[in-house]
């Protein structure tokens, strides 16, 4: 019987506040359901206050823990070679106040960004003149055109995030979706970058 243990590597995951991260926690496990079992709740780290909110656990520490417990098996490793845990503090109380004014100052910096753009192409003076086109009248306010832009406008940005306040139109994901995933890549990339010198660093001092 071939005696082997294949472990892959998770890219996320969350544990609480002085928490304990258990190899279940950071990896997917195949394996004999007898061996299953016993792997899953391997303890690897134990989150210290120290720690902040980011912990890096390598591959090599979660092959260390199950050859120390089962020296027989060979270990397999497949896919990344680091989990990134994020250490879940204890939430804060709603505060009113605060959430009034990041809401005013959201609202009001839109609405600014959207004035300030059409004021740079001239929007309203288009609208003037695509009045003046089909109707042959001069308006200064042709509100035929200024009242359905305003209402496409809303709902091209509704269409835009693809959310109408908590749900989703669709199942593809927004641009904004995407640009935010790729930002959550590039923030992993350099934690587990930054977390490999300071090892190397480390083991230089030793």
């Amino acid at each position: 019987m071939e005696k082997t243990i294949y472990i892959r590597m998770r890219n996320r995951s969350q544990v609480r506040q002085e928490g304990k991260v258990y190899i279940q926690d950071i990896a997917q496990i195949i394996a004999d359901d007898h061996l299953d079992k016993q792997i899953r709740v391997l303890e690897v780290y134990q989150v210290k206050n120290e720690d902040r909110n980011i912990v890096v656990v390598d591959a090599m520490t979660v092959i260390k823990k199950i050859t120390k417990v089962f020296p027989d098996y060979e270990v397999q490793m497949i896919g990344p070679s680091q989990t990134i845990v994020e250490v879940i503090f204890k939430k804060r109380k709603f505060s009113l106040p605060a959430f009034l004014l990041i809401w005013f100052l959201l609202f009001f910096g839109a609405a600014l960004t959207i004035m300030n753009f059409h004021e740079d192409v001239s929007m309203q003076i288009v609208q003037q003149r695509l009045y003046t086109i089909i109707t042959g009248k001069k308006e200064v306010k042709p509100l035929l055109f200024q009242i359905p832009y305003s209402f496409g406008l809303g709902l091209g940005m509704v269409l835009f995030f693809n959310h109408f306040f908590r749900k989703r139109i669709n199942e593809e994901p927004s641009p904004l979706e995407v640009e935010m995933f790729n930002y959550q890549q590039d923030i992993d990339q350099y934690v587990i970058m930054h977390e490999n010198k300071e090892s190397m660093k480390h083991i230089d001092d030793h």
